[in-house]
């Protein structure tokens, strides 16, 4: 039987994609978002479609002591979770000195303290078990600087870091842990990091396609699941042979408007 998986930002995009695909597997789900009425419509749908359970937490998960929470209730309510998919996280474009403070404190906060809070307290239940896995919703921007990005890229070269030392990290003891580096994805994200009309956002992969990619790369075992061969490469070998100013004013150009 297909674990039960807990994934985090649900209620639309690359989150509901992921619970799409894992219910078709037959596997039961676990929701997390603030949005309530999308998650219990997602909820109905899901279990009318595959005949699993769905169990929703409609909650803010934006920092540490509310990611305990959220791990708190789930066990309180006897749920044993096999699969983490960390998938909740924001951006915003402006020069980081004239964007508000506390925007850029809660984006590190989701986007880096809940998701390591969550991994943490989830994988030690993993380990113990022998078995789980963890996959973690990086991205492209977490192998560059990104101006006009700055706080939002640097999160995200947490997540990538993060994620590929617990996989060396947990493996032996039965626990994959997976860090999924999309390119840019046709979801909200745009229209709340303020990148509609930028460069960047011209073209981009649905989330039914990245999340089936971080998916099956999460149950393979593999290290890093980047959505395109040539996104693989650029970010392998092409920016890394780049001069770095060069690297910023072309990072800079894709999100200006």
């Amino acid at each position: 039987m297909t674990a039960t998986a807990l994934i985090t930002g649900a209620s639309a995009g690359i989150g509901a994609a992921f619970a799409r695909y894992h219910a078709s597997k037959g596997g039961n789900l676990v929701l997390v978002a603030r949005r309530k009425e999308a998650l219990e419509q997602l909820k109905s749908d899901l279990e009318a479609q595959h005949g699993i359970n769905v169990h929703v937490f409609a909650r803010d998960v934006g920092t540490g002591a509310a990611a305990q929470a959220l791990y708190d209730d789930v066990k309180a309510a006897g749920l044993e979770i096999g699969i983490l998919i960390n998938n909740a996280g924001f951006g915003g474009r402006g020069n980081h000195i004239e964007r508000d403070l506390a925007s850029e404190q809660a984006m590190i906060d989701l986007n880096v303290m809940s998701l390591m809070t969550l991994t943490r307290l989830f994988a030690h239940d993993m380990a113990a078990r022998g078995q789980g896995y963890v996959l973690n919703v990086g991205s492209t921007a977490g192998f560059m600087p990104g101006p006009s990005q700055a706080v939002y890229f640097a999160t995200k070269a947490f997540v990538n870091s993060y994620s590929q030392a617990l996989n060396e990290e947990l493996r032996s003891k039965g626990v994959k842990v997976t860090v999924l580096a999309p390119g840019y994805v046709e979801t909200e994200f745009a229209k709340v990091a303020d990148l509609e009309g930028t460069k960047l956002t011209r073209s981009g992969a649905t989330a039914e396609s990245v999340a089936k990619i971080g998916y099956d790369a999460m149950l393979a075992g593999k290290l890093i699941a980047i959505n395109e061969k040539a996104l693989d490469f650029a970010m392998n070998w092409v920016i890394p042979a780049l001069p770095r100013r060069t690297v910023l004013k072309m990072v800079s150009k894709m999100q200006a408007k």
